[in-house]
C-alpha cells in the first residue's frame, strides 16, 4: 500500500505541472489502464493458444502409415511417444484419425466389424510420435478363442508399453461406457496411463441430450478414479477437432517438433543472411 502511494504521489508530481491531476483522478486511471492490460493479456493467450492448436494440427497432417502388427512382439522399438485410440468395433475409430488427419484413407475400417485384429502404427510427423490404432473390440461374431487372445494383448500393450502416454477411448455417445469400454479403462489405470473419452457420433443427439450423456459419462469415469479428460467429437460435422489435437500435441511431445522445426528455419534464415552478406562484401 506504501508503495502504491507513493507510485500516486509521483504521478501526481509530474503530471503537476500540466493539469490539476488528485489521486482519486490518478486511481481511475489506474484502474482503467489495469483493466487494459488484463483484457490485453487475455487477447494473448487465446492468440497464442490458437496458434499452437494450428501447428498441431499442421503437424498431424502429416501422419503417415507406418506399419501393422499382429503381435506385440512385432510393434515398432518401444521409444518415443505413442498414444492408442481404442474402442469398440463400431465406435468410429477409423473415422476420428482420418478426420483429424485429414485423409480420408489413411486408416481403413473392415467390411467385417471386428475382423481386423491388427495392431495399425502411423507416424506423425516423425518416428518418434506415433498415434496407434488398436483392434476393435465386443464385436459378437468374433470367434471366442480370438477375443481371449486380444484381450490378453491389448492389456499386455496398455499396462507395458513404456512409450505409450495415453489412451483415446473412443464410444458411440447413444452408447457410451460398455463393459469393454470399461475393462479398457482399468487396464489403463494399472498402466498409470491418462485417458481421454471420444464421445462420438455427437451429430446423432440433439445438445441437450448430449449434455446428458457427456455428464452421465463423467460420473462413470470419476467413480474410477482415474485421470481422464472427456469432449463430444462428430467426424461428419468436423466437431472436436481442436480439442482432439490439443490432447495429441501434449502427449505426443509434438511441442518439441515445433522447437525443432522453427531452429532449422531460424539457422537456415541465418545462413541466407551470411550468404547475402559474403556476397555484397564480394561485390563491393
Amino acid at each position: 500500500m506504501l508503495l502504491l502511494c507513493k507510485f500516486f504521489a509521483k504521478l501526481q508530481e509530474i503530471f503537476g505541472n500540466y493539469a490539476e491531476c488528485d489521486l482519486f483522478t490518478l486511481w481511475v486511471l489506474y484502474r482503467y489502464f489495469m483493466a487494459f492490460m488484463i483484457h490485453y493479456f487475455i487477447i494473448l493467450a487465446v492468440i497464442f493458444d490458437i496458434m499452437t492448436t494450428t501447428d498441431y494440427q499442421k503437424i498431424i497432417r502429416q501422419t503417415a502409415f507406418s506399419l501393422s502388427a499382429p503381435t506385440l512382439k512385432l510393434c515398432p522399438p518401444d521409444t518415443g511417444f505413442e498414444v492408442a485410440f481404442a474402442g469398440r468395433s463400431n465406435a468410429g475409430k477409423s473415422s476420428a484419425i482420418n478426420t483429424i488427419t485429414h485423409q480420408k484413407q489413411l486408416a481403413r475400417s473392415s467390411k467385417t466389424p471386428g475382423r481386423t485384429q491388427m495392431i495399425n502404427f502411423f507416424n506423425v510427423g516423425s518416428p518418434d510420435s506415433r498415434i496407434v490404432d488398436l483392434p476393435g473390440y465386443g464385436y459378437a461374431q468374433v470367434p471366442e478363442g480370438m477375443k481371449i487372445k486380444w484381450q490378453k494383448e491389448l492389456e499386455n500393450y496398455l499396462v507395458n508399453r513404456q512409450s505409450l502416454t495415453g489412451l483415446i477411448l473412443l464410444t458411440d455417445i447413444r452408447h457410451p461406457l460398455k463393459y469393454f469400454d470399461e475393462q479398457m479403462l482399468h487396464w489403463a489405470k494399472d498402466g498409470d496411463l491418462p485417458v481421454h473419452v471420444l464421445l462420438t457420433k455427437a451429430d446423432k443427439l440433439k445438445r441437450g441430450a448430449q449434455k446428458t450423456a457427456l455428464l452421465q459419462t463423467k460420473k462413470q469415469l470419476q467413480a474410477l478414479d482415474l485421470p481422464f479428460s472427456i469432449q463430444l467429437f462428430s467426424a461428419l460435422n468436423k466437431e472436436g477437432l481442436d480439442e482432439l489435437a490439443d490432447v495429441l500435441g501434449n502427449w505426443l511431445h509434438l511441442g518439441e517438433t515445433l522447437n525443432l522445426e522453427n531452429a532449422d528455419f531460424d539457422n537456415e534464415n541465418l545462413a541466407n543472411d551470411k550468404l547475402d552478406n559474403t556476397e555484397l562484401n564480394n561485390d563491393n
